[in-house]
């Protein structure tokens, strides 16, 4: 094997494990870490993946929990989350789904989901995508 091709595989191999270590069960029983969602009024969203859907009207600010699992902040400071644009999921109803990104075309979609599954009007959307 050459020493390019052997690199390259290592370089495949380095990046798998660090999308996988990004988003681990934590150490103390619960869920995952780092997973990607969003909370608009008081309703937090999961990422949907790579789906096909039509973005509607703003809705106004969403925010992204911080990732806490570095443990990297001094006593008493508190996380920083960032902000998204919410916007319509068009055919969904705002308690299900939104997009959020810095622009609708630029916006992904996330909705609610219960026990790892979404409602049936997103899954349609994920299947159809």
């Amino acid at each position: 094997m050459s020493w390019t091709r052997r690199s390259v595989g290592l370089l495949v191999a380095a990046a798998m494990g660090t999308s996988v270590a990004a988003c681990t069960a934590d150490s103390g029983g619960g869920g995952a870490s780092c997973v990607a969602q969003y909370t608009y009024r008081d309703i937090t969203y999961q990422d949907a993946g790579d789906v096909k859907f039509t973005p509607g009207k703003k809705l106004g600010v969403a925010t992204e929990p911080p990732c806490e699992d570095t443990g990297d902040r001094g006593e008493g400071e508190e996380p920083a989350g960032s902000t998204g644009t919410a916007y319509v999921v068009d055919g969904i109803s705002p308690e299900v789904a939104i997009a959020v990104g810095d622009t609708p075309e630029t916006a992904r979609l996330f909705a609610v989901s219960s026990d790892s599954e979404f409602s049936p009007e997103v899954q349609k959307l994920i299947d159809n995508s």
